[in-house]
């Protein structure tokens, strides 16, 4: 009965978060409850379930971001670009395919989308190009270079915080080189496909010339103090290896540090306002959902279904890991699918296998391309949807999918390809 029961929240509050029609996080917290009530869980179970390391990283993230946007170095940032490509729609499609993936690679995607779409519309608006091609290409490559590095997007955090010899480097050097290219790829196919579409009108390209991106900026002791910090912490994420320092310890220091060197000039309340609550209220009703499968056994279950299915085999188990979670992640949001795959991969340990490092990238590179599929995908599409809706720009949902499938099945492909000749070679002799 408990089995069932936890089973049943955890589908219906699956299916509610798909839907779209209620907040996700009050869906996520409300099935948590859910679990209390029927005590399959107690509380001490449930706050033990909690990941609270990738809650604290999230949120120390948010605060250094929301501190720095205040200085307007992001607007700044992305009018430069613009004009330094003189406000020609092709080569402004290609800055925005970079920019986006840099910045999400090292921000995170979720927050890189929120600081540059607002000002990519304004740019688009004043050169009077359509905006779905560049809305497409920022998602596109946010998940893309997302996929990198262990802070770009959220389900490499979770894995991040689940495995523990995985830092920093070993993302980028394991997943970057797959990522780069896939990013050479589909820019191309993107440029090929929207080409003839983005007209360049020169009066109205001149008139983005003439604008002033240093207006944007306020140049005190905020921006320096901000960019210092930021710089700081991600110099920290990289040295993981070298200095022993959890990436959560070294996240949370430097927006302690650029809170205090800041607390003058903004208020503590005036940041976290605007710290996305939301967004980490989901994350712990999620924690708390997956924690009901587990108690249950039915993580215990999947993971012996897919040994069976498998026959312990690593190439296959890798394989299949890769696009059962790129499809999936295509359809449902790749967090909650994470959250429920991290035990899963656990429990393989038990099963015999001892090096289950090659299924922890297949996860992660399914789970994050995975989500172009849709715009239900990942958090970054469904954000830039919202701010695209909010500015007259609405992407229609089947018209994304459209160019969100192939992409995404060519990049599972891509990644089939890179994950066997890396990793499972060794296992076919």
């Amino acid at each position: 009965m408990t089995t069932m029961l936890a089973l049943l929240i955890f589908v219906a509050s699956y299916c509610l978060i798909m839907t779209e029609k209620w907040n996700r996080a009050i869906v996520a917290l409300t099935g948590g409850v859910l679990l209390l009530i029927t005590e399959v869980l107690d509380w001490e179970e449930a706050i033990g379930f909690i990941d609270w390391e990738t809650i604290a990283l999230l949120f120390s993230m948010m605060v250094l971001v929301s501190i720095t946007k205040k200085t307007g170095v992001f607007s700044f940032a992305a009018i430069k670009l613009a004009q330094m490509v003189k406000g020609r729609p092709v080569p402004l499609l290609i800055v925005t395919a970079l920019f986006t993936a840099v910045g999400s690679a090292f921000l995170d995607n979720v927050t890189t989308v929120m600081l540059f779409v607002p000002v990519l519309l304004s740019l688009v608006d004043r050169l009077n190009l359509p905006a779905f091609p560049y809305l497409l290409t920022t998602i596109l490559f946010a998940n893309i270079g997302g996929t990198a590095t262990l802070i770009g997007d959220p389900p490499n955090i979770m894995i991040g915080q689940a495995v523990e010899h995985f830092t920093f480097l070993s993302f980028l050097f394991h997943l970057g080189p797959v990522v780069l290219i896939i990013f050479m790829i589909v820019l191309v196919i993107i440029l090929l496909l929207f080409k003839k579409k983005l007209v360049y009108d020169q009066q109205l390209a001149y008139r983005l010339m003439d604008m002033n991106a240093r207006e944007n900026v306020v140049v005190n002791k905020l921006l320096f103090h901000s960019i210092l910090v930021l710089m700081l912490t991600i110099t920290g994420f990289m040295l993981h290896p070298v200095i022993h320092m959890d990436i959560t310890t070294i996240a949370v220091s430097g927006a302690l540090l650029l809170l205090f060197l800041t607390d003058k000039q903004i208020e503590v309340e005036r940041v976290f306002e605007e710290v996305e609550w939301v967004t980490l209220f989901f994350f712990i009703g999620l924690f708390m959902l997956v924690g009901g499968l587990e108690k249950v056994g039915i993580i215990d279950e999947i993971a012996r279904g897919m040994m069976v299915l498998s026959g312990g085999d690593m190439p296959v188990t890798s394989i299949m890991m890769l696009w059962i979670s790129g499809l999936l992640s295509g359809i449902v949001d790749n967090i909650p699918f994470v959250a429920a795959m991290i035990p899963v991969v656990q429990e393989l340990q038990g099963y015999g296998m001892m090096n289950v490092d090659p299924i922890w990238w297949s996860l992660a590179l399914g789970a994050c391309l995975g989500g172009n599929a849709t715009l239900i995908g990942a958090s970054a599409n469904v954000v830039v949807a919202g701010i695209a809706a909010s500015h007259k720009h609405p992407i229609p949902f089947m018209k994304f999918a459209l160019y969100g499938i192939p992409v995404m099945l060519l990049s599972l492909i891509i990644c089939t390809i890179y994950v066997f000749l890396r990793y499972l070679v060794p296992f076919l002799s």
